[in-house]
């Protein structure tokens, strides 16, 4: 680690409440950048929609996080620090859009399927999860930079619980309808080149958004303990539970994504051949085979 001087020490006593360690930033950094890059790679390949993209800008901004983390330890400012803070709360919320609107296209994209429930409308579940979400980071990210100061450390730790708590609310709901169209077999997913069949497809999507969901669940109730036993106390101060339960966790969903990468199931192509003729159910390379099911008509259309 080197020398070190009395006002570094102090200050990062000051801001972590405890001395930060100088290797396991560094790691995660480099880790959650090589996830960023995989993802890009598997989304090009698979020629994904955009919002599939998050995916890969939300691991390069847990990467910017840990980077913020690394100068905080050997140089903790008050700048470095609400950005660290920033950086580490909030991306993984991001994830959680993901599977929103995961959830929305399937549901638009069946064309089969005619909802007559209001929260199964592709335009009510798109809005609702999505605004749940912007609010929960809005909060999130106005209670973390309340908390980097001692005057608003109280009020900000208040704020950030309250959107913790409104998080879990949301994903409680979210499950419930995912598990409803899971359980539904009028609500398919487009099969990719790998899939055995669409309800191998389907499987596939599902499984990932769900355990995806759970493991940004566990993370968030971490996160509520922590601020709610306050700055300074046992869980704030153990350095180990933040690198076990929000590093790895996060780190073992973006794995999840990796294995069971959703991109070749939303594909741009998809979407235009969906928009146009229905919901296609497979789709090879250079061929595309478009299964009409209202009308019984197969058609098959050179790219």
């Amino acid at each position: 680690m080197g020398f070190i001087s009395y006002y570094y020490l102090d200050e990062r006593i000051r801001y972590f409440t405890y001395m930060p360690a100088d290797v396991y930033p560094e790691i995660s950094l480099g880790v959650y950048f090589v996830v960023g890059l995989v993802l890009i790679y598997q989304s090009i390949r698979s020629k994904a929609q955009w919002w599939v993209y998050i995916l890969a800008v939300t691991a390069f901004g847990e990467s910017l996080g840990y980077i913020f983390r690394t100068v905080c330890v050997y140089d903790t400012t008050f700048a470095m620090y609400v950005l660290m803070t920033l950086f580490l709360l909030l991306p993984p919320n991001a994830l959680a859009l993901v599977n929103y609107k995961t959830i929305a296209k399937i549901i638009e994209d069946s064309v089969q399927a005619k909802p007559n429930k209001f929260w199964l409308r592709p335009k009510f579940v798109n809005w609702f999860y999505f605004s749940s979400d912007v609010f929960s980071i809005a909060m999130q990210g106005a209670g973390g930079g309340m908390m980097t100061t001692a005057k608003g450390r109280e009020p900000g730790k208040k704020i950030v619980l309250v959107g913790l708590i409104v998080q879990l609310f949301f994903f409680a709901c979210y499950l419930f309808t995912t598990f409803y169209v899971w359980r539904k077999p009028e609500y398919a997913v487009s099969q990719g080149p790998r899939d055995k069949s669409p309800a191998a497809a389907k499987r596939k999507v599902m499984l990932a958004i769900v355990l995806t969901t759970l493991i940004i669940y566990l993370r968030s109730i971490y996160r509520i303990a922590e601020f709610a036993d306050g700055y300074g106390g046992k869980i704030y101060s153990a350095e180990w539970a933040f690198y076990v339960f929000d590093t790895i966790l996060i780190f073992i969903a973006f794995l999840v994504y990796i294995v069971l990468f959703i991109g070749p199931n939303f594909s741009k192509l998809r979407a235009i051949q969906g928009a146009i003729y229905g919901y296609p159910q497979k789709m090879e390379s250079g061929d595309v085979t478009i299964n009409n099911s209202s009308s019984g008509l197969v058609q098959s259309r050179k790219i």
